[in-house]
């Protein structure tokens, strides 16, 4: 009888370190995967560094590496991701956030059952989907409201983008709101408190910390974002505010260089990763300050 014991507590050990290696492995691929991209990144970028300066690259207001006479000023680029992320942001966060707050605080079990899976079912789209809705559907209803408006233009791509990631915004806003304590709510209500003083004044406030880190993902999924904008943004790199007028984002121009056009270990081809490593320090960046201010800001409830 012991040393039947010993024999399946001796198997259960070594199911587990088993459990453990496969989960180390995984964790290691992602790793080496991380390191290998970041590689290659600095690799080719050292290359177009030499020859290109890096306050050139990062503060040049013109942005044609493709034609003669060639410039390498990043800083169109730059501006017309910004524009993209900004009129997203404009979108999906308000509505995403007001969505989650009904779904979790005022929606019966059956109105939320039905909304918050047709809600996500927006996150299962192709963005390329996405990218012809605005050329066929958004734009022609831009350019009949503000006749100045081109066919390609930044707040077309905005406007997609920022549904793209709404549903996002709206399920992890909607998780976080739910974990708030239910006691809180309780308390609020025993001192007179109404449901709308419940939502905004401690619930919302409650759920702060996963609030912004869903932003932070948005913004940061929005940046990233390449067929919609290529779509729907055009070609033209613009140092321009004016969300009417066509532009190109940083990941539009590597979807542009990345056709096979361009021969492999030149000049022009070397700045889809100069820009590729523009674009992962930015995004590493922005994740970096949201990491320090969800620390500050996070509550934990037992």
């Amino acid at each position: 009888m012991l040393e039947d014991d010993l024999k399946k507590n001796w198997r259960k050990q070594w199911r587990e370190e088993c459990v453990k290696i496969v989960l180390l492995l995984c964790a290691l691929i992602s790793v080496a995967a991380t390191i290998g991209i970041i590689f290659v990144l600095v690799k080719e970028s050292f290359a177009f560094f030499i020859q290109v300066s890096p306050w050139e690259f990062l503060f040049g207001t013109n942005w044609s590496p493709l034609l003669m006479p060639r410039s390498f000023g990043v800083l169109p680029l730059v501006c017309g991701t910004f524009l993209v992320v900004a009129g997203a942001s404009l979108i999906a966060i308000p509505v995403g956030l007001t969505a989650a707050i009904y779904l979790s605080e005022y929606a019966s079990p059956r109105a939320r059952n039905i909304v918050k899976p047709v809600l996500e079912v927006l996150a299962g789209i192709p963005t390329v989907v996405y990218g012809y809705f605005a050329l066929t559907f958004i734009s022609p209803i831009l350019q009949f409201l503000f006749p100045s408006a081109q066919v390609f233009n930044a707040a077309s791509a905005a406007i997609v983008v920022g549904i793209m990631i709404l549903p996002m915004v709206a399920s992890l806003c909607d998780d976080s709101l739910r974990a708030v304590p239910d006691s809180l709510r309780q308390g609020a209500y025993a001192v007179g408190a109404t449901s709308f003083e419940v939502s905004t004044r401690i619930v919302v406030p409650g759920a702060l910390s996963g609030i912004m880190a869903s932003f932070v993902l948005a913004l940061s999924r929005a940046i990233g974002e390449t067929m919609a904008v290529t779509l729907a943004a055009g070609a033209t790199p613009k140092l321009t505010l004016n969300p009417l007028e066509s532009i190109q984002t940083m990941t539009a121009y590597i979807v542009q260089v990345s056709l096979g056009d361009t021969p492999a270990g030149t000049l022009e081809y070397q700045t889809i990763f100069a820009v590729g490593l523009l674009l992962f320090a930015i995004t590493l960046g922005s994740n970096l300050i949201a990491h320090q201010v969800l620390g500050k800001y996070r509550e934990v409830y037992q």
